[in-house]
């Protein structure tokens, strides 16, 4: 939850430090003055924020409520027992340690189990094992929104680590009375990882629908223990709806900024 509300509150403080410095800051992060445009990006910024934080908390709640509720194998036999329907005996599942820090690595065809998942007989478990076993199996079938995400990474690592500091070097050198032109580089490369949460929620639903299509014809679970899968890996998928979400809005509210000043510096 924390991230969440950090995400929110972080814009409103540096615009709350634009008003008390009479429209101008020297603050390294942002500049010019608390123009209307950039208020409603704020606005949404701290909406989009608190939708996070109470999606990330109802899918924590569901999580722990179906890991309650035990099944017959752990999301280790059930990993295994999808891999093999699915004919990718090839494909090993791991160990990892953490909480929901589960995913399939394309790079190595592992799927990768925490803690509570991989020894787990719980429908939670049964539900997170048989989504990661649906991306080995989008993996194996060339889905291609997982390839086209997988070819992004690389210029998604970049865009994370360098467009923020570059966007808040622009925004420097913006204050300043220069040219905006680096600012909007940095907030190309942060628009990257935007795009990156977009690709990602098509493969993340795909992920789930195949996991649950599984469950249901393997008969592994019950008609209710099914709905309760699907009622948990609904919540992990609006995790990445939220993020993508609060990206956007993030993209957004610079994006506005960006172009009030570059509309002051042309009076």
């Amino acid at each position: 939850m924390i991230p969440w509300l950090t995400l929110a509150l972080f814009p409103l403080a540096q615009y709350a430090y634009d008003y008390g410095s009479m429209g101008y800051t020297h603050s390294p992060y942002i500049y010019g003055s608390p123009d209307s445009a950039s208020l409603v990006g704020l606005v949404i910024l701290i909406i989009v924020g608190l939708i996070g934080a109470v999606v990330q908390n109802r899918m924590m709640a569901s999580m722990k409520r179906f890991s309650a509720e035990p099944v017959a194998l752990t999301g280790a036999q059930v990993a295994r027992r999808m891999l093999d329907a699915h004919g990718l005996q090839d494909v090993q599942i791991t160990h990892v340690n953490g909480l929901l820090t589960d995913h399939y690595n394309p790079s190595n065809c592992t799927v990768n189990l925490s803690d509570a998942v991989f020894s787990q007989a719980t429908v939670a478990a049964m539900a997170v094992a048989a989504h990661e076993c649906g991306h080995a199996v989008q993996h194996a079938k060339a889905y291609p929104w997982l390839g086209m995400r997988s070819r992004m990474v690389p210029l998604v690592n970049i865009g994370s680590r360098l467009g923020q500091f570059v966007l808040m070097v622009g925004l420097v050198l913006a204050a300043s009375g220069g040219s905006t032109l680096v600012a909007w580089v940095g907030l190309g490369l942060f628009a990257s990882s935007t795009v990156f949460a977009l690709i990602t929620l098509p493969v993340e639903f795909d992920a789930s629908r195949r996991a649950l299509s599984w469950i249901r014809n393997s008969e592994l679970a019950s008609p209710a223990m099914h709905q309760h899968a699907q009622s948990a890996l609904q919540w992990a998928a609006m995790t990445y709806v939220a993020a993508a979400l609060s990206s956007i809005a993030m993209l957004v509210y610079y994006a506005l900024r960006l172009l009030a000043s570059t509309t002051r510096s042309r009076r």
